[in-house]
């Protein structure tokens, strides 16, 4: 038998040209794309721990940060793939070997591999994207709350299973908004202290015999902590489905509320009104005013959603392990996804903020309909004395009995009527309290409750609910603070191996 290697070109040495074309390539275009930066920083923070625990001597470490601060990222963001190197990380490793000589770069390759080097980049890229999905979120939450606190005694019909129920205020209705967005915040910022934990020291899957100090490689790299077991850090995947799950929930919460507000712009409801950057008009309709921002808004929820779903998809049944389905090849569709929802929350606090809602046509739309019946019910429990089901039963066949003209008025009338004709003692309450009973606007101010319409208790919500969006922010200055911290010292020590060189 021959011990020469086959021919380049065939399938039977690595690799095979087909793997060559929809591996290699692509993934190496995708780690150039989205992974360079990240690879320099986790270079020169592993370079600075080596030399603190004196696997590096200070020379060799100077050359190597010297190295990597004389990258020449122009020139490798321009690279292709041409089958020297398997990936990015060997073909980083060929710059610095050239800059920095093969011995010093080499022994920077101490007490690490592509496995552990590999999640510490993902998790560096996808806080990332956390932090500014977090920002969308919160800014979109805070034109919430300024638009609730325009309209505490804007009246609206709240709707159930898409009928006309009860009257409440716009700000009662944007407040759950607000307040689901508030959960969807917690969610996020529960997923980054997930993510934001270092896997690095882990190398394979089983550490290593070196005295490293894997703490102080964290800290280095704006990382909050280890994922401390080794065979977690390599093989657990949570960190990527808790994030894609806090994202879905998000994209559900969204979508519903972009699709009550398509319906409020249709000239049939015309509860909503966007501005002209917001419409386009038809190329054969001049009359259309077709509010494509907040369709544009709902398909990328949409998409966010599917593309969080897929992300689910890939990783599901996978072995418990290191296993190329939950890394290269996945990594785009996580920026995809993270970017999409993004877009779609940034979109959607603009186009509210600029969008006029009709107060007056709400108004009426929340005095039609008797939608007021069950304080008139609840009015005659409270006077009479009678159960509620009692006086549910009385009013439901006073309204029965307005046919087709409903109004407070007749219907009024023929409670009267049926309060004359039942047996028992008279009834105390008067037509003059029953008219107030359907008041719209009596109906919310006496829903003072906890988590009621009342203007005054939605106030405090309003109220409540800003001071939890100002610690969120403090929350997220804290952590952006972090991460462009680590950033500049590790920029300043790749410095301090250049004036060294």
């Amino acid at each position: 038998m021959s011990d020469e290697l086959p021919p380049r070109g065939s399938d039977n040495r690595f690799p095979a040209p087909v793997y060559a074309e929809t591996v290699l390539a692509v993934n190496f275009e995708d780690a150039r794309r989205y992974f360079l930066d990240a690879l320099v920083e986790l270079n020169a923070a592993h370079t600075l721990m080596l030399e603190r625990v004196g696997l590096l001597t200070v020379c060799e470490a100077d050359a190597c940060l010297g190295a990597l601060a004389g990258l020449d990222r122009l020139k490798i963001g321009q690279a292709r793939y041409d089958g020297r190197f398997e990936d990015l990380f060997f073909y980083l490793q060929n710059e610095l070997e050239r800059a920095a000589g093969p011995e010093a770069s080499g022994k920077m390759h101490t007490a690490r591999s592509r496995n552990d080097v590999d999640l510490a980049l993902y998790r560096m890229c996808l806080r990332q994207e956390l932090a500014a999905l977090i920002e969308a979120v919160h800014a979109a939450r805070n034109v919430l709350l300024d638009q609730a606190a325009r309209h505490l005694k804007s009246l609206m019909p709240a709707y159930t299973h898409t009928q006309p129920a009860q009257p409440t205020t716009v700000a009662h209705y944007l407040m759950a908004a607000a307040d689901f967005a508030g959960r969807d915040l917690e969610r996020l910022k529960a997923a980054f202290a997930v993510v934001n934990r270092s896997p690095l020291g882990a190398c394979a899957i089983t550490t290593t015999g070196f005295p490293i100090d894997r703490a102080m490689t964290a800290e280095l790299l704006g990382f909050e902590g280890l994922v401390e077991n080794s065979y977690d850090a390599i093989a657990g995947i949570d960190y990527l489905s808790g994030a894609a799950g806090a994202l879905a929930a998000a994209m559900v919460n969204l979508g519903r509320l972009v699709q009550d507000l398509l319906l409020w712009c249709t000239e049939e409801y015309g509860f909503l009104r966007l501005p002209g950057g917001y419409v386009q008009t038809s190329s054969i309709m001049p009359q259309k005013r077709n509010p494509v921002a907040l369709e544009h808004t709902r398909i990328l929820a949409s998409k966010t959603l599917g593309q969080a779903q897929a992300i689910f998809t890939a990783v599901h049944n996978t072995p418990f392990g290191d296993i190329d389905d939950n890394e290269d090849d996945l990594q785009p569709l996580v920026f995809s996804t993270f970017r999409d929802g993004i877009r779609a929350w940034k979109l959607f606090g603009a186009v509210l903020a600029a969008g006029e809602i009709n107060r007056e046509r709400l108004r009426r739309r929340a005095a039609c309909g008797l939608m007021t019946v069950t304080e008139l019910a609840d009015t005659l429990v409270r006077r009479e004395g009678i159960s509620f089901p009692a006086a549910h039963q009385l009013v439901a066949r006073a309204v029965e009995a307005t046919g087709e003209e409903r109004t407070p008025q007749r219907l009024v009338a023929e409670l009267k009527r049926l309060v004359a004709e039942r047996t028992g003692p008279p009834f105390q309450s008067t037509e003059k309290e029953w008219l107030e009973a359907l008041d719209p606007e009596y109906f919310v101010r006496v829903r003072q409750v906890p988590g009621g319409p009342a203007p005054a208790e939605v106030g405090r919500q309003i109220e409540r609910a800003r001071q939890e969006n100002q610690a969120v922010l403090a929350w997220l200055e804290e952590k952006l603070g972090l991460l462009s911290r680590y950033r500049e010292r590790l920029r300043q020590a790749m410095q301090r191996g250049t004036a060294r060189r």
